[in-house]
């Protein structure tokens, strides 16, 4: 997993919590690492888990909802990285769609040892889209979370669907329609 993640993460553990809950969550994850990432760096998924896993147990929240605040948090950095190219697009739906055939593309032009998840479009309309999630990581709460942001982002708002399609969550189907606001 690429570090600006891990960077990222421990940032917004800080801003939230405190610098104190960052130094304890690292040591009791003992991740091999100590806690010690770069953006560029690659680090073992596992580490992550570890730390959201410990984090969890700290502050009594669960692992999904921290996954999925931490993704609106991360939408941040998305937004302004100008290698992933997100103000190219023209509305919510065409975002998530072109994940794997464009923006996956850009990131492993620049980490090309990047491990990204798999998002594999069923259905789109103008409106809506449904595809499926495949990531090892299971991490869907943070996949809804950048689908949450990218609709505020386009000043819109949405209804997302899910359903488990692998217990464990490394295969899930989403089904996201826009919502459209009578007047």
């Amino acid at each position: 997993m690429k570090g600006v993640v891990f960077v990222e993460f421990l940032e917004l553990v800080e801003k939230k919590f405190g610098l104190e809950v960052v130094d304890e969550i690292i040591e009791k994850s003992k991740v091999t690492s100590k806690g010690i990432y770069t953006s560029v760096g690659i680090y073992p998924s596992s580490e992550m888990f570890q730390l959201v896993q410990a984090l969890s147990k700290k502050t009594k929240i669960s692992k999904d909802v921290l996954l999925l605040g931490f993704a609106v948090h991360f939408f941040s950095y998305i937004k302004e990285n100008p290698s992933i190219f997100i103000k190219r697009y023209s509305n919510p739906i065409n975002l998530p769609a072109s994940i794997e055939n464009h923006i996956h593309v850009e990131v492993l032009k620049i980490h090309p040892n990047a491990e990204l998840p798999n998002f594999e479009v069923v259905e789109q309309t103008k409106d809506s889209i449904n595809f499926l999630y495949k990531s090892s990581r299971a991490m869907l709460f943070f996949a809804m979370g950048f689908i949450k942001k990218t609709f505020e982002y386009f000043n819109s708002t949405a209804n997302i669907v899910y359903k488990k399609i692998k217990e464990e969550g490394t295969e899930v189907k989403f089904t996201v329609t826009t919502i459209h606001e009578s007047r």
